[in-house]
């Protein structure tokens, strides 16, 4: 069954906080809850189907559901992907509306890794095995950690391909140029390659200002039937293809350091939405390095593989002057990274553009297709990835 007009995203929320000490992850997820219904015009009773990942305490789904007070639910999800969960959840829920599952389907996000001791992604210690998923026991024993993954990413581009850091430096370039103008960015300022490439070294060759962001915060969706969305004063944004795949190590067999999951997904939500990436207006690539955006623009088939590195440095992803406008919010690279799951502000946004609800200075004109793609677990090895593409219906 194709999930192609069978679902409309009419409700997006990004909660404004970057920094929550005094809420806990719950009422985050609540009050995201809030702010996506009253962007819609819904209220929690209309809800019947509710979609969240592990960033939802206890047992998920079930207690954020009764957190919530939905009294509604007939339909759950806690599909658990890493960063590419919430775009997981988008196909899902149009999935689940398609089927007649349910009718309006809550999605949230939320989290405070900015008041754990220890910030999330680290590995194990070099020579200690450490419980975990299957792959541990080839990574986490030589002390592997998110940052230490992805530079291998970077340098083995790099290597392939002629790459530089002064190429992968204009990506957050890019993301400073728009998040200059979103007033709950964490990082405002407009950056140049000079300073990223001399910022410190984090994982040879990635640098500080290669890294995204890590806030607290969160947000959320509504996906709803056509029905439900033609009957609320909204903009109507309708999905119109998803994807999903995941890229394994293996025991490292095969395994290409270079390609991502969206090697796989993206052609699946293309397919389905009977449209080119030379039709996309505007794309929200999740950023949680430089790196990571780089592999997947080549990967859905923006630029060939290896022609990364020259279509970002010719500007190409900066709103009002490139050929595809990126992450108009800041994207985790200077906006908003919570929990290690950001891939639901790659929606958001999304949405605002199609909606014309973008800043006015970021806004792409007449942002009828849009694609939003998200990644999860370590780029190279461990990695799963969702895109979804969406429409503007007049």
């Amino acid at each position: 069954m194709s999930i192609k007009g069978k679902a409309y995203i009419m409700g997006a929320y990004e909660h404004p906080t970057r920094d929550a000490p005094d809420k806990s992850t719950p009422q985050l997820h609540a009050e995201c809850a809030k702010g996506a219904l009253a962007d819609a015009g819904l209220t929690k009773d209309d809800i019947d189907g509710y979609f969240c990942a592990g960033d939802a305490p206890g047992f998920g789904a079930m207690s954020m559901v009764d957190y919530m007070g939905l009294k509604n639910v007939r339909h759950m999800d806690s599909t658990e992907t890493g960063g590419s969960s919430y775009l997981l959840h988008v196909g899902h829920a149009a999935q689940a509306i398609a089927a007649g599952k349910c009718t309006v389907a809550l999605i949230t996000l939320a989290g405070r890794p900015r008041q754990n001791k220890f910030f999330p992604g680290g590995g194990g210690r070099p020579g200690q095995l450490t419980d975990g998923p299957p792959e541990a026991g080839f990574e986490n024993i030589y002390g592997g950690s998110t940052h230490n993954t992805y530079g291998m990413c970077a340098m083995r581009h790099m290597y392939e391909y002629g790459t530089t850091s002064e190429q992968l430096a204009w990506i957050k370039v890019a993301a400073s140029h728009h998040a200059q103008y979103n007033e709950h960015a964490f990082l405002k300022d407009v950056v140049t390659v000079e300073q990223v490439v001399n910022s410190r070294m984090i994982s040879d060759p990635l640098h500080l200002l290669d890294c995204c962001v890590v806030t607290d915060g969160g947000g959320a969706l509504i996906v709803t039937s056509p029905e439900v969305a033609r009957s609320l004063k909204r903009p109507l944004v309708k999905v119109i293809g998803a994807g999903e795949a995941p890229k394994g190590p293996r025991g490292g067999k095969d395994l290409d350091l270079t390609h991502s999951g969206a090697l796989w997904s993206g052609p699946i939500a293309f397919e389905e939405a009977g449209v080119t990436p030379q039709d996309m207006k505007y794309a929200s690539i999740y950023d949680s390095f430089t790196i990571t955006v780089l592999m997947q623009l080549e990967d859905l088939g923006f630029c060939k593989k290896g022609e990364g590195g020259k279509f970002v440095s010719d500007g190409n992803l900066i709103s009002g002057v490139g050929k595809l406008p990126f992450n108009t919010d800041g994207g985790g690279l200077c906006n908003n990274h919570p929990t290690n799951r950001g891939g639901i502000t790659k929606v958001i946004e999304a949405v605002r553009q199609l909606r014309g609800e973008a800043h006015p200075k970021v806004q792409v004109p007449n942002c009828d297709l849009a694609l939003a793609h998200g990644t999860g677990g370590s780029l190279g090895t461990r990695h799963g990835a969702g895109t979804v593409i969406m429409e503007r219906e007049a």
